[in-house]
């Protein structure tokens, strides 16, 4: 009969050394007990606890291993929730033989009291041994005693996972005692033991010692894996998002948010839009607008390079799928010196790791607006290699198009867009790592005009618009010792706009390399300094026939008949070198501050910007309920647009935009599950660039423009268990700009007082889940016409404005929608959803429009109910 001996890695409980209860073991297995550590070892923290395992699942034994007489053990990596529950279970020492399968399938139901800190539950990482042993059938002729018993193992460290050599072994038991050293792969192997139980000790110095009872069975080989813990190092116990940000305030969302979020179908990037300090775009427009600013004022990284755009055509979908995404952190502000050349916010996409369990995983996922396909994996013939690539494409043109035409509208509309992604990755040591990857996106969009309108004749014919960027790039980090690390990144890639209207053009096609690379190193306990250089350049070719485009807070200029064509083709380069040096100060466990500065060159203006900042946070409070206070001041610079300092459209020798950002802010618990955030910021702005017009008809450039930024954000948020997540996050602010000196400030055209959103997401059980979201937002600003003037020039008439973005909208508000459903089989699961946006119809006003003579207004208005249904397929 076969026999399943489930063991924890012993090392655990050792490295902990928190004198509990004792380690996982499960009757038949072996028993774990931490020994005492040495008199001169730190003392661990006296609030943290790893997680017990109170119901055990057994595995079913393969039966084809069974037959064949094998045994195995599986050794697995165990996320495990702050309820308990194991999220995730990744094969990381394989047996084969269907033993992998049926240790994953089993340990995914196990049930364990979380691990906790000072008697708060949190989320934790384990690696757990499940073994599978043969029993002996009691009807069988006893067989005669094999006097070549063996117990074998390897030593790790359990820190890294390097094998350490030089350990002392030592068994004991029924009067037998021997003691044997590790070689240079770890190993150890003792022969020749009669059957029975016996205690192994395992010593090294600098490491925990380790005391185990393993039991030898007669005629069969025992192996085992410990790992020692360094004295003072790093628990097996891996604590999720502990780490004290380098900023004032990172706002990240959990994986199982990112994919549940109502009004987002499914789309980790989207999810962003519920943040306090994010405004609400436009309708139909993928823009991300953080705390007042323009969108071109918040930067988007994808595993540290900057990419154009974050959202495909229309704000549908994000240009990098939810599945691949590990993580996304978030900056609306006082950011630390790390990032440059940008006073709005920031955000850094994370791509995940591969699966490295030795198998070859899947993902088939359609709706109503776009398919993908995920695999990931081994790479075959490449040992230590794993892959993970994606593909996806929309057919919105595939249903669109013909509806719009037999409804005979007055466009016929063709978008499309596409979006892959590959990856491989491996660990040239245990201490290092490299990644290598492709990515890109494609949007496209082709509409013939049947009927322009009335109030701009020129706006018929074909429209065209097409946005396209690809990276190639490389990752690598490298602990080159215990206290100093190695992050490089460089990418290489290109981004095209081409946007045509009848005979009018801009076609622009820029090729970037971008390298970051930073050195971290720990200069004593509480002090670490990081330095790093941030290098972008970029050759571009320009080729346009174009008016002059507005700048964001000016007014519509008017219809383009009015308005004379610039015409200009050429090729040139942008330069942005740039370096930082960060002092991260720890004096106490209440007190953190970072203080940094960064230098930035612009080749387009040919100014250097200096930027110091500095941010601090307080533990006013240690314990439960924790109380941090935080706040910071920082400088920000943000180069012109090559266009406002190209010789044609601008003014060379145009400085860089400058903010000050201050914020102060306190985060409070008030259960362990519920924190509140509350913070004030101040975003003051000089330097800005801005345009008159000049005496050859058209603009000269200058820093001429100011304003500011006010406003505090609250967010309510109850941290994701095991059935539920949540948050209400409000915003109250105010952005207004002037555009020279002597003017009256003025709203800026994104300001949005009133920012609300509530949202939540609860698993009812059996594979369902039911979420819902409601948001209200101040409505958008625009520009009144007080009448109309005919314009005999461009034979039609054109706005008599009024006091530009002086007219604010009817507030928007939308309630959301989302149920999910998932079946789990043995070695696949298959879940659909239904997303549904504007649930009661509101038709929120986006904009004005008017009749020929602008005499006559209506509201445009965004969209209306829409269901999204999908099926997912994975395995």
């Amino acid at each position: 009969m076969p026999r399943r001996r489930p063991r924890l890695l012993v090392a655990l409980a050792a490295s902990l050394s928190l004198g509990a209860a004792p380690a996982l073991a499960q009757p038949g297995g072996p028993v774990a007990r931490p020994t005492d550590p040495p008199a001169d070892a730190p003392k661990k923290p006296a609030g943290l606890l790893p997680p017990v395992l109170k119901d055990f699942v057994d595995a079913p034994y393969p039966e084809e291993a069974k037959k064949q007489g094998k045994e195995g053990n599986v050794v697995l990596q165990l996320d495990i929730d702050a309820d308990g529950n194991v999220t995730q279970a990744t094969v990381i020492g394989p047996a084969g033989s269907g033993f992998d399968e049926a240790a994953v399938a089993a340990a995914r139901r196990f049930k364990f009291s979380p691990a906790t800190r000072d008697g708060r539950a949190i989320a934790s990482r384990i690696n757990y041994r499940y073994a599978f042993t043969l029993k002996a059938d009691p009807t069988a002729p006893a067989a005669e005693p094999d006097k070549s018993t063996i117990l074998s193992g390897v030593v790790d460290i359990g820190s890294t996972g390097e094998h350490l050599t030089g350990a002392r072994v030592k068994i004991e038991g029924g009067g037998f005692s021997t003691e044997v050293t590790t070689s240079a792969s770890g190993a150890w192997q003792v022969r020749d033991l009669p059957p029975g139980k016996y205690t192994v000790s395992v010593a090294a110095a600098g490491y925990l010692p380790l005391t185990v009872e393993e039991e030898v069975e007669a005629g069969r080989a025992t192996e085992v894996l410990y790992r020692l813990s360094v004295v003072g190092g790093e628990h097996e116990v891996t604590v999720r998002g502990e780490r004290p940000p380098r900023e004032v305030t990172k706002r990240t969302i959990e994986r199982r948010e990112m994919s549940r979020i109502p009004g987002t179908n499914g789309d980790a990037l989207r999810a962003l839009q519920n943040l306090p300090g994010v405004a609400r775009p436009p309708g139909l427009i993928g823009f991300l607008i953080v705390r007042g600013s323009a969108p071109n004022d918040t930067q988007v990284f994808i595993d540290g390079s900057l990419v154009p755009i974050a959202y495909h055509f229309g704000g549908l979908s994000s240009v990098v799928p939810t599945e691949m995404i590990e993580r996304i952190d978030f900056y609306p502000g006082n950011f630390s010196s790390q990032y440059g050349r940008v006073m709005g916010g920031i955000i850094d996409v994370g791509i995940r790791s591969p699966k490295k369990d030795g198998r070859y995983h899947g993902l088939a996922q359609a709706d109503l607006i776009d398919a993908r396909l995920m695999a990931e994996g081994p790479v075959p013939l490449l040992k230590g290699w794993h892959f993970i690539a994606g593909a996806r494409r929309s057919y919105v043109d595939v249903w669109m198009k013909p509806a719009l035409e037999a409804a005979d509208s007055g466009v016929t509309t063709a978008p499309v867009y596409y979006d892959y992604q590959a990856f491989v990755e491996t660990e040239p040591t245990s201490k290092s790592k490299l990644r290598v990857g492709v990515y890109g996106a494609d949007d496209r969009l082709e509409i013939l005009i049947k009927s322009p309108l009335a109030a701009d004749p020129v706006l018929g014919g074909n429209l065209g618009f097409h946005t396209g960027s690809w990276r190639l790039q490389g990752n690598y980090t490298h602990d080159l010792t215990d206290s100093t690390r190695l992050k490089a990144m460089l990418s290489y890639g290109k981004n095209v706009l081409d946007f045509s209207l009848g005979s009018m053009f801009f076609k622009l096609d820029v090729r970037q390399i971008y390298n970051r690379v930073e050195v971290s190193q720990r200069l004593a306990k509480g002090v670490t300094l990081n330095v790093g250089q941030d290098v972008l350049w970029a050759p571009y070719d320009i080729d346009i026939r174009f008016p002059q485009p507005p700048r964001p807070g000016e007014p519509d200029p008017g219809p383009f008949a009015s308005r004379p064509p610039v015409v200009s083709k050429g090729s040139a380069s942008i330069e942005r070198p740039g370096a930082y040096a960060e002092l991260e100060l720890v004096p106490s466990d209440r007190v953190r501050i970072v203080a940094g500065t960064r230098a930035d060159y612009a080749s387009d203006s040919g100014h250097w910007d200096m930027s110091p900042r500095v941010n601090g946070r307080f533990g006013l409070h240690q314990g439960f309920p924790k109380t941090t206070l935080k706040g910071g001041f920082g400088v920000f610079h943000q180069p012109p647009q090559p266009q406002e300092t190209n010789k044609v459209f601008g003014t060379p020798g145009v400085g860089s935009n400058r903010a000050i950002h201050y914020s102060t802010g306190i985060e409070q618990e008030l259960t362990r599950r519920v924190n509140v955030s509350v913070e004030g910021f101040y975003k003051q702005l000089d330097s800005l660039v801005s345009r008159v017009p000049n005496n050859q008809g058209a603009f000269t450039y200058a820093n001429r423009g100011s304003g500011y930024v006010v406003g505090a954000e609250t967010l309510v948020r109850y941290s994701s268990d095991s059935r539920f997540f949540g948050w209400v996050a409000y915003t109250l602010s105010r952005s207004a700009r002037r555009q020279n000196p002597g003017e009256e400030l003025q709203l800026f055209q994104y300001d949005q007082t009133h920012i609300l959103t509530a949202l939540g997401s609860y698993r009812l059980g059996r594979g369902w889940e039911f979420g819902a979201r409601f948001r209200f937002v101040s409505g958008p600003l625009d520009t009144p016409c007080n009448g109309g003037i005919y314009n005999s020039a461009a034979a039609a008439y054109g706005c008599i404005q009024g006091a530009q973005f002086s007219q604010r909208l009817p507030p928007f508000h939308q309630l959301d929608f989302r149920v999910d459903k998932q079946w789990t089989y043995q070695s696949w699961r298959l879940s659909a959803y239904l997303d549904l946006l504007n649930v009661y119809n509101r038709r929120s006003p986006e904009a004005l429009a008017f009749n020929y003579n602008f005499t006559q207004s209506t509201y445009q208005t965004g969209l209306p109910i829409i269901p999204s249904i999908g099926v997912r397929a994975e395995f």
